[in-house]
């Protein structure tokens, strides 16, 4: 039997370990830093995500979910969460986001084993929503309309629910309009309004 020799490009390639030393990382004794085009861990950016759930649309696994809550005193808020375990990092969150591609990120952290599925398989963040001034349901987030308005531009002023929540994120507007009917009178039109709300008060205002 012929014993098989080896390839000009392995004997380089064994010449090279001979002083680079090996190519496989140290981890776990030391970090592993990934390569610059590795797509790792995908993260909500606080600043940038305007919880438009846009991203939740397009995932093809479901790992982007949301909770919206509110309590009594009329505050609301929505609840963005990315479920690590479920993830494949296709991208797609990121190619749809309408923050530049910026409310959601791919990271270089690849190391993203855990010991408790319930409560570290996940991330979140909370965004404010805005909920209809006389239904009470969620609109959008404040973040989402005040992105709208700004790229409507003058526009904005069209729509009663864009603009006065455009002026209350400027500190601008008066809090103390109130109906002066029960049901839906003319002064509700000047609200901030759901979409079923803003046609009921448009059918039902003389």
């Amino acid at each position: 039997m012929r014993i098989k020799l080896p390839k000009i490009r392995e004997i380089i390639e064994a010449v090279k370990a001979l002083f680079q030393g090996p190519y496989t990382a140290k981890f776990p004794k030391e970090p592993h830093v990934p390569h610059p085009n590795f797509r790792g861990q995908y993260e909500f950016n606080q600043d940038k995500c305007v919880g438009c759930l846009a991203c939740q649309e397009v995932c093809p696994v479901g790992a982007i979910s949301h909770k919206d809550l509110s309590d009594r005193a009329g505050s609301a808020k929505r609840i963005m969460i990315h479920y690590t375990d479920i993830c494949i990092f296709c991208g797609q969150c990121e190619a749809a986001c309408i923050s530049n591609h910026e409310g959601i990120k791919t990271s270089n952290k690849w190391e993203l084993s855990f010991f408790d599925r319930k409560k570290e398989s996940f991330e979140t963040i909370e965004k404010e929503l805005q909920l209809c001034e006389v239904c009470g349901d969620p609109i959008a987030c404040k973040d989402h309309l005040k992105w709208i308005s700004e790229r409507l531009g003058e526009l904005t002023y069209s729509s009663p629910t864009l603009y006065l929540s455009r002026l209350k994120n400027l500190g601008i507007v008066d809090d103390n309009l109130v109906s002066a009917l029960k049901d839906y009178g003319r002064s509700d039109r000047v609200k901030i309004l759901c979409a079923p709300c803003r046609r009921k008060t448009t059918l039902t205002t003389k």
